[in-house]
């Protein structure tokens, strides 16, 4: 089984951990959340080729700004310690919240490709013919 990222394709071959995240996330869980991913995965990425975090967040009941602050930290946490972090599970509204914030590539979602970035549509480059070339 393999997953994409912005860096290419995750493989499950080396470690895989399962963490999941529970219905409401507070700013006060998300050391606590840390905690626990590091002592689950320490020792376990280096060394190895790289270990991968399957993060499921299917429980999150209303997802907000500091479930995606959380998901952040904990990517950070599995890369302190040589893993990679997929997301499985999330709704449409915490898919668009972490659109809206600009972290798809930063957060992939297990099973799905990075998409294209594309220009914003209806944007177009106004160029005024006094300004220089550069």
């Amino acid at each position: 089984m393999s997953f994409r990222n912005a860096d290419g394709p995750i493989h499950m071959a080396a470690s895989t951990t399962s963490f999941a995240i529970g219905a409401t996330v507070t700013r006060a869980d998300i050391p606590v959340l840390c905690a626990d991913l590091a002592e689950l995965v320490r020792g376990r990425g280096r060394g190895r080729g790289g270990g991968v975090v399957v993060c499921d967040v299917a429980d999150v009941a209303h997802p907000d700004v500091v479930t995606v602050e959380a998901l952040a930290r904990l990517r950070l946490t599995a890369r302190r310690h040589g893993c990679s972090l997929v997301v499985t599970g999330a709704g449409p509204d915490l898919l668009e919240l972490v659109r809206l914030l600009g972290l798809t590539d930063a957060l992939p979602q297990a099973g799905r490709q990075s998409e294209q970035r594309e220009e914003a549509g209806g944007v177009e480059e106004i160029v005024d013919g006094g300004d220089s070339p550069r």
